[in-house]
């Protein structure tokens, strides 16, 4: 079944959100908000494709709540329609200048509207398509160290919203140097590949993500996961990566290719950095590594806010 786009339609006058909503509730699904400030909480909780913004609303004006859309990380790349009935010219420079992409004007003339809006719903496809592919590594079809730093730093956030758990783990497959001086860079690429499915065989839940992180680096950000349960992935993950029995002869550790891996738990609190949770999990990774490999290190709840900032 297609899912339908979300169109969030803000408006404090019901008649126009049902004029809206007749004509796009075909080939869309409608959100709605009365308010500025009821639109800001609707837009986190909806998602939306596309927002079709009143100008003139009590509170908080159209442009006002257009600034603090574009201002937050989680829908600054949502696109903006003002509906307007003011004069048209001055309306789009105001609107232009807050981060909207078009206007309408008042009284909606249906058919104008769903092209407009149908435009734009597809440029955004499009965007996000190309935004998808800067995101990926090409070689494992996970995501990318840029794609892994940006959900982290939103993941932090939700963490700090709702006094949720935050696990990250960062593996290493053990002596790969060698692995590749002893089969070859193909086979190397190989061996990148059948590690990165097993990962992504564990991270499985919508919010989860897996990464190559550089390398023969990998990483996992495991959103409302308490430590127990970061450390249970982390050895399956270990433990599946043996069973492929992938032989590394020029490995001290073991005959197969074996992974190690490091993991943090924390919850988020004002000071904290991305940095700060990739360098703990890195800690953890290397007391691995410095204890024998193949096998899984962690410490939870270990994460501090520098003094003075909590």
């Amino acid at each position: 079944m297609t899912v339908k786009p979300v169109i969030l339609v803000v408006d404090d006058e019901i008649a126009n959100i049902e004029i809206v909503s007749a004509a796009l509730d075909d080939d869309y699904e409608i959100s709605f908000a009365l308010s500025g400030n009821q639109a800001l909480e609707i837009a986190h909780a909806a998602g939306p494709d596309l927002i079709l913004l009143d100008v003139l609303m009590p509170g908080l004006n159209g442009y006002e709540v257009c600034r603090l859309f574009k201002r937050d990380a989680a829908l600054s790349d949502v696109p903006v329609i003002f509906t307007t009935s003011l004069d048209a010219t001055e309306a789009e420079v105001l609107g232009l200048s807050a981060g909207a992409i078009d206007y309408v004007t008042k009284p909606f003339q249906p058919s104008a509207l769903r092209r407009r809006v149908g435009n734009h719903i597809e440029m955004k496809r499009m965007r996000d398509q190309l935004a998808g592919l800067a995101m990926q590594d090409h070689l494992t079809g996970l995501g990318n160290r840029r794609m892994l730093e940006q959900r982290l730093q939103g993941e932090m956030r939700q963490s700090g919203r709702d006094g949720s758990d935050l696990t990250l783990i960062l593996m290493d497959i053990d002596h790969f140097k060698r692995f590749n001086d002893t089969y070859g860079h193909l086979e190397g690429d190989r061996c990148l590949q059948r590690v990165a499915a097993v990962l992504g065989s564990h991270v499985n839940r919508g919010r989860d993500v897996g990464a190559r992180y550089g390398g023969e680096e990998f990483a996992c950000i495991l959103p409302d996961t308490c430590h127990a349960g970061g450390m249970t992935v982390a050895e399956a993950i270990r433990a599946d990566v043996e069973a492929m029995a992938i032989p590394h002869a020029g490995s001290p550790v073991s005959p197969v290719v074996t992974v190690s891996l490091g993991v943090t738990t924390g919850t988020f609190l004002p000071g904290m950095t991305a940095d700060m949770w990739i360098s703990k999990a890195d800690q953890m990774l290397y007391r691995s590594k410095e204890t024998g490999r193949n096998r899984v290190t962690g410490e939870g709840a270990a994460l501090a806010p520098p003094p003075g900032r909590r």
